[in-house]
């Protein structure tokens, strides 16, 4: 039993594996726990999109935790006062951080009804006005001004390319004629994989590309716009892959 710590110690440092599951289980503790600790707060509040700020809070230590640098670009651009619709490339569970980072006042994000069984987290979700939708392709019109952050992917993709794009925020977006913000956030290849069992230290950047307006679009415009969000994001994720940690030239960094 004495040697176990240190048999743990070392593991940790020389086992990848080890490390990866480690890690992944501290990222998902520390959610939970957060979430634990946040509810009573939350609860006394009331269900309020202020309720987010408690949770942004929470989380935004982790990328310190678990030695993630993050840097972001184009960060002027969502210094507007109106609503509208960000859509961000979806990797892994660790896009949290990132949401977590750019994610302004007021913003919501929209996730899977599944997400209220998940016991505390889902009842967390459920107390900032968390969106849940139970069919992620068909969202309807939100009944409140708020900002929204979406995942149009659908699902976690660590693929070189982006999956196509679910149309529910593009039509969310047209049906409020709110602007879209896209956002992308660099690969995790060089720290983080699934797939491998690496979680190691690194970087990564978030880009955040000007507006698509919607004004004068209606329904029938929404695979269209859908289509061309998705290439000017997947084009910059793909010269971000190339550039390691994503294009520096035209931007200053938020958080450097």
């Amino acid at each position: 039993l004495l040697f176990l710590p240190l048999v743990a110690l070392l593991l940790y440092r020389y086992n990848a594996t080890f490390h990866y599951f480690c890690k992944v289980a501290f990222f998902n503790c520390w959610i939970v726990a957060m979430a634990t600790l946040l509810c009573p707060v939350a609860a006394l509040r009331g269900r309020s999109v202020k309720n987010m700020k408690l949770l942004r809070a929470a989380i935004l230590p982790l990328k310190h935790l678990c030695g993630i640098k993050i840097r972001v670009w184009g960060s002027e651009h969502l210094n507007i006062k109106e609503p509208y619709v960000i859509v961000c490339n979806h990797q892994a569970s660790l896009d949290i951080m990132g949401m977590v980072e750019v994610m302004p006042d007021g913003c919501v994000p929209i996730a899977k009804k599944e997400l209220m069984y998940m016991g505390i987290v889902g009842w967390a979700c459920w107390r900032p006005r968390v969106l849940l939708v139970g069919v992620y392709a068909h969202i309807s019109p939100c009944p409140v001004k708020l900002r929204v952050f979406v995942f149009p992917e659908g699902t976690r993709n660590q693929d070189k390319s982006m999956l196509p794009f679910k149309r529910g925020a593009f039509h969310l977006a047209v049906q409020a004629q709110v602007p879209i913000f896209p956002i992308v956030i660099s690969p995790y290849w060089d720290f983080f994989s699934s797939k491998d069992k690496k979680f190691t230290s690194g970087t990564c950047t978030i880009r955040i590309l000007p507006k698509v307006e919607t004004r004068g679009l209606s329904p029938k415009d929404v695979p269209e716009l859908t289509e061309t969000v998705r290439q000017a994001m997947a084009d910059v994720f793909t010269e971000m892959s190339a550039n390691g940690c994503g294009d520096q030239r035209a931007e200053q960094p938020l958080h450097p």
